[in-house]
């Protein structure tokens, strides 16, 4: 099994709702840092698992989609509480249905808010 991994990151504000957590129920940032790992069993006649270059360009649009935005006004997010691991989910979710590869058998986001809390969200492929 091949596994590639690329991070980036960025800020984007949140505000939690349904419960008392004190000073999160009020508007704040994060500084976000996204691991996305894929996982193929093959290469490519190139030896690579996907053509890194695209890769980077869906991972950006991701990226840009969330930058300096608040969560909570995203459509994604309606109704939800804008957690770690939702958040996880949604971006493992989009990246899920942008990757160009079909070698690709899983991919796995892991989202970072501080440096010692992340969340994860793995999806197989078809």
């Amino acid at each position: 099994m091949y596994t590639l991994s690329l991070t980036r990151t960025f800020t984007a504000r949140h505000y939690l709702i349904g419960g008392d957590w004190g000073d999160e129920n009020r508007p704040h940032a994060h500084p976000y840092r996204l691991d996305l790992r894929l996982e193929g069993s093959s290469l490519d006649e190139h030896g690579y698992l996907v053509d890194l270059v695209e890769v980077e360009g869906r991972l950006d649009d991701q990226v840009e989609w969330a930058r300096d935005r608040t969560l909570n006004d995203l459509p994604e997010f309606k109704g939800l509480n804008p957690s770690l691991e939702h958040f996880a989910r949604i971006l493992a979710g989009r990246l899920a249905g942008s990757l160009p590869s079909d070698r690709l058998t899983a991919l796995e986001v892991r989202l970072w808010e501080s440096d010692s809390a992340w969340a994860g969200c793995r999806v197989e492929l078809p």
